[in-house]
């Protein structure tokens, strides 16, 4: 469809309207974007966004400043008109797969939703993605036109957005790749990874006996890693020998008599081999230690 034409508020925009015209992109190729207050013109649109006073995802009306608002979530966060945008077209966006548009909606949609209806306190404390947003507006200052900034804000949030349904969708898939890594293990207590995913939550959610993951670095040599007693612990399951703590290269490779072993950290959190068969006979003396 290239006749499509949106309808949106003139003047100061925010993250909400913003977001909703950059997810839109992802629905429409093409579209005739108009910033108005003109009710005439906005009853003419196809789309309304975060003006209007109407909510009808069915006739295309996606604003939340009626009273009485657009509604809430379970979780009590009310609906501006990114949530509402989301709520029809965040599936379809995310090519089909609900666990990626709830996993967006939980991470961005809702907080910009949460800050627009002011939901959220202490906003003012830190420098939010909405505050962000915000910023594209010119200061008085400037002589920049306000759709000019529209436009350019617009920009910086469809790759915000692009980005973020990328990583949730890596996440999700990167579960499935541990769950599957988990089940197929010989030792229950050495978790391989054919490839490097993140798998912290995973792992924790799954399994109370893996201690370690072993996994290929970019490099291309190899990772023994602890698990931490919970995500974001620096406390380990079971930390590797202390033996090696701080060792690399030639004096590691003496103490473990292999000859390709590369570091140990510190911490006894990770240590790494050039070859996997190391790297999993370093898991071995781990396990013994």
């Amino acid at each position: 469809m290239t006749d499509i034409t949106i309808a949106t508020h003139n003047g100061n925009f925010h993250a909400d309207d913003v977001f909703s015209i950059a997810a839109l992109k992802n629905v429409f190729p093409s579209f005739t974007l108009v910033r108005t207050r003109d009710l005439e013109i906005i009853g003419k649109a196809d789309v309304v966004i975060d003006v209007g006073g109407i909510y009808d995802p069915e006739t295309g009306r996606f604003d939340h400043h009626q009273r009485g608002g657009a509604g809430e979530r379970e979780n009590g966060i009310p609906y501006s008109s990114f949530g509402l945008v989301w709520k029809k077209y965040g599936l379809e966006i995310c090519g089909g797969n609900q666990d990626i548009a709830n996993s967006v909606d939980a991470g961005l949609v809702s907080t910009i939703d949460a800050i627009d209806c002011g939901y959220v306190k202490g906003v003012s404390e830190g420098i939010s993605l909405s505050q962000t947003i915000s910023m594209f507006n010119p200061t008085w200052q400037e002589e920049s036109h306000f759709d000019t900034c529209f436009d350019e804000a617009v920009d910086f949030a469809s790759r915000i957005l692009t980005r973020f349904i990328a990583s949730a969708s890596g996440g999700i898939n990167a579960k499935a790749i541990v769950a599957k890594a988990i089940e197929n293990a010989e030792d229950p207590r050495v978790i391989v990874l054919e490839q490097y995913t993140p798998w912290k939550r995973t792992v924790h959610a799954l399994s109370e006996d893996a201690l370690y993951m072993v996994y290929p670095s970019n490099s291309g040599d190899w990772r023994i890693q602890t698990v931490p007693v919970e995500p974001g612990s620096f406390e380990n399951r079971k930390s590797l020998p202390k033996a090696w703590a701080g060792l690399s290269d030639k004096a590691l490779q003496e103490v473990t008599d292999l000859d390709d072993a590369m570091f140990c950290h510190n911490g006894l959190f990770i240590a790494g081999a050039a070859s996997f068969e190391s790297a999993m006979k370093m898991a071995a003396m781990a396990l013994q230690d």
